[in-house]
């Protein structure tokens, strides 16, 4: 009887609060609703077309029949990811998304931190905008187009080859030289984002208090020195975040880009394993919808650890991190 009279305030309680938080939810709705109305658009987004998609990827444990169905697909297990890690292509490709991935995480990390911490210094309003808008514009070019200019630009009777030929320099086949692939790729990627990744850093610099730099200017210090202890220690929480993002995309090389340069002379630096699942899914013969799904998703699983990893090493490190 104790129990049960004791129980009862609590439960009243429990409810009432129960009742306030809901009242209090609908109040912040139809206050905030038209908030709430943007919000649910990139929602339904990420829920339609990116997590519904993943109940897809059930086929890489199975031998997918499109006449059975993802369901009545009968079950193999690890059996296409142990075909791809023993296959011929396997290292090929690993390889060549592996270096490719830190070619361009190396050579272009550092460039919009270097533009925008220079841009930074620029006394001039005109000049500075004139800058920015020169290095941003590339980063509206179209994919197509902008490989189309790269085949141009370094055709063998393009206009490289033919300044080359003025001094005498006996012009190459750019794009046919597997050597020239990944420097090709990365080099015009940087200029064609380097503005677009500048506005971050410049966001950045634009929340450091300008008390700093007057008392460093006060104290003497040059202009280096203020980059290197005031700019720098103010942007690395950005930094390191970017960073983390990156390596979540460390082995998603642009796809359509590597695709599109792409060509039987230098197939062997330019086989990535994305354009190897599109070819081996949807171009071949046969298409191995299961065996292109294992590949894609060993894919997403590494991605997954050197998120994992390198948010771990940037919390060991005392510096930001994504959790």
């Amino acid at each position: 009887m104790n129990i049960s009279n004791t129980a009862s305030p609590q439960s009243k309680i429990s409810a009432d609060i129960k009742l306030s938080k809901k009242k209090s939810l609908l109040k912040d709705l139809k206050k905030d609703w038209q908030l709430y109305v943007i919000f649910a658009l990139p929602l339904l987004y990420i829920l339609i077309f990116k997590y519904y998609p993943m109940y897809g990827a059930i086929i890489a444990f199975k031998n997918y029949d499109p006449l059975l169905g993802i369901l009545n697909s009968p079950w193999v297990g690890f059996e296409h990811f142990s075909k791809f890690i023993h296959s011929y292509e396997f290292i090929r490709v690993l390889k060549n998304t592996i270096v490719l991935g830190i070619y361009q995480i190396i050579a272009g990390f550092p460039f919009p931190i270097i533009l925008a911490l220079s841009l930074n210094y620029v006394y001039s309003k005109r000049f500075k905008k004139a800058t920015q808008m020169i290095t941003y514009a590339p980063h509206f070019i179209s994919v197509v187009v902008m490989v189309g200019l790269i085949f141009m630009v370094l055709a063998p009777n393009g206009p490289v080859n033919k300044l080359l030929a003025i001094f005498g320099i006996t012009g190459l086949n750019y794009m046919g030289e597997a050597s020239l692939f990944k420097s090709i790729f990365v080099w015009s990627d940087i200029w064609q984002n380097i503005g677009y990744g500048c506005i971050i850093y410049l966001a950045a610099l634009s929340g450091i208090s300008p008390a700093h730099h007057e008392a460093a200017i006060m104290d003497g210090a040059s202009k280096w020195q203020r980059i290197w202890h005031i700019d720098i220690p103010g942007i690395l929480p950005t930094m390191i975040i970017l960073l983390i993002l990156n390596m979540g995309n460390f082995l998603s090389v642009s796809f359509e880009k590597v695709l599109l340069m792409q060509n039987s002379l230098n197939l062997s630096a330019s086989e990535v394993i994305d354009t190897y699942v599109y070819k081996v899914g949807l171009l071949s013969a046969f298409p191995q919808y299961s065996y292109a799904t294992a590949i894609g998703l060993f894919k997403s699983v590494v991605a997954l650890v050197l998120i994992l990893g390198t948010n771990k090493i940037a919390k060991k490190l005392g510096q930001e991190s994504l959790w």
